[in-house]
């Protein structure tokens, strides 16, 4: 049949389209969102300044990049956001490689992303990931002892 168009990939659809599995399907293990971040309270609201660290929330798995708990995080984890298509947009602090920042932007997901690639462990190997560079909250001590000079 020529002339029959087939319907995009979800992860190429609109977010405010995606089912709630689809939605949770668009993550791509990296656990940067889940890094402590600090904000300069000074900086203007205009142009909030975020400094991020090595340091993973207390739940994060830091090998595979996941929630150890996630159904039950905001019980342990009380300002533990749920990331909405509504919310994407004003949230500077997500990583700049966030497929839901890349997708509420219109851009595409990198060739690493395993909906693209295949490989959940592509993440890793590209060096977007939390693996091999970040301290648990429960062994850091002062967030501001652990500011990185590197993209989240």
């Amino acid at each position: 049949m020529t002339g029959v168009a087939s319907e995009p990939p979800f992860w190429e659809r609109p977010l405010s389209s995606l089912t709630r599995d689809q939605w949770e399907g668009l993550c791509d293990g990296c656990g940067k969102c889940c890094l402590h971040k600090l904000e300069d309270e000074d900086s203007h609201p205009d142009e909030v300044r975020i400094y991020p660290t090595n340091v993973a929330c207390k739940l994060l798995d830091r090998d595979s990049g996941r929630c150890t708990d996630y159904r039950n995080r905001r019980k342990y984890v009380p300002d533990c956001l749920q990331l909405t298509a509504s919310r994407v947009d004003d949230l500077p602090w997500l990583p700049l490689t966030c497929a839901y920042r890349l997708r509420a932007q219109g851009r595409p997901l990198p060739d690493w992303h395993y909906l693209v690639c295949g490989d959940r462990e592509a993440v890793h190997r590209a060096g977007q990931s939390v693996r091999g560079w970040t301290i648990s909250e429960i062994d850091a001590g002062p967030l501001d002892h652990h500011i990185v000079d590197r993209p989240v």
